[in-house]
């Protein structure tokens, strides 16, 4: 039996801001009631346009956002409960690779200090153990011995990433979340990146969440594909499951934009914009962009139906008591 890594229950992440109509408040629903499971060793994909909530979601997951209720178990314990002692022990075995390697890397920082630091705030290693560490991860990385001595404005965007994915793997977590980790970068260097997580996965048997709204990285990497609309998950499933029969219309749709080698694939082109997360749809979330929309999906959210025992899809075209 497969084991989980992570269990997400029933999360909730909402935000107030000032930004509405008039200066008025207004509540931001990110993330309704996602309730999502990551296997040891696997890559599990959360795919969605922006502003789906994909990225919240992981932030809230790594502590980096407050959930409004819900539970995130990693190895069994919830960590929206945890004590400040179990936090920092979580977060050695949880790490996250952003989208935007420079930003999140500090510019007054040569590259061994910014590895360096996480291993002497949450490790007794020795500056001899320390350094051996950071060594390994920059070969395991692409980056060379004489890299380490400089700051992260003499790189290229490929290679501050591959320093933010070595910083990520010095604490040897067994979690990673990669939030668009290769959107920013040019396409001819993407394909490394995207290579090098592959390789790093098997090398140090890691599991990782991938946040992406590029449906290319997600066939090439991911294990399982879950799909995200207005903050909740409409379809989830194995990822030669997903892109072979795809149920959910919304997910149709974002296939549909994958350029193929061969043949002609006619592109589904979705009715108007992304509603806004702080006026959220009643019954469906879905159904204003819909073309399959019935009465039924104006009134009433759909609930999740087993297409196979690894398949599931959120749609009333699948509810087979109606």
């Amino acid at each position: 039996m497969v084991e989980n890594l992570v269990e997400i229950k029933n999360l909730v992440v909402e935000y107030n801001t000032n930004k509405g109509i008039l200066g008025k408040k207004e509540t931001i629903h990110a993330v309704n009631g996602v309730s999502l499971d990551i296997k040891k060793g696997e890559i599990l994909a959360v795919a969605g346009e922006s502003g789906c909530g994909k990225s919240t979601l992981a932030r809230a997951i790594i502590k980096l956002e407050e959930a409004k209720s819900g539970e995130i178990d990693f190895e069994g314990k919830n960590i929206l409960s945890m004590a400040k002692k179990e936090l920092k022990n979580f977060r050695t075995k949880a790490q996250m690779i952003f989208q935007n390697p420079y930003s999140s890397l500090n510019p007054k920082m040569k590259i061994i200090d910014t590895l360096r630091e996480p291993l002497k705030i949450n490790t007794t290693y020795t500056k001899d153990e320390i350094d051996k560490i950071i060594l390994e991860k920059a070969e395991k990385t692409g980056l060379t011995k004489e890299a380490l001595d400089r700051y992260p404005h003499e790189f290229s965007g490929g290679q501050r990433q591959r320093i933010a994915i070595a910083r990520a793997l010095v604490l040897n977590p067994e979690f990673i979340l990669a939030d668009e980790p290769v959107s920013a970068l040019d396409v001819s260097i993407q394909a490394q990146i995207i290579n090098l997580l592959k390789e790093l996965k098997e090398t140090y048997n890691l599991t990782f969440m991938l946040i992406t709204h590029d449906m290319s990285v997600i066939k090439y990497l991911a294990d399982r594909v879950a799909i995200m609309y207005l903050g909740e998950i409409v379809e989830i499933g194995k990822t030669d499951e997903i892109f072979s029969d795809p149920q959910h219309p919304y997910t149709k749709a974002l296939l549909s934009s994958v350029p193929q080698l061969t043949g002609k694939k006619e592109e589904i082109i979705l009715q108007g914009d992304l509603p806004s997360p702080a006026n959220l749809p009643q019954g469906c979330k879905f159904h204003t962009r819909c073309q399959y929309c019935m009465d039924i999906c104006k009134t009433t959210a759909p609930m999740s139906i087993n297409i196979t025992d690894t398949h599931y899809v959120k749609c009333h075209l699948y509810n087979k008591n109606q």
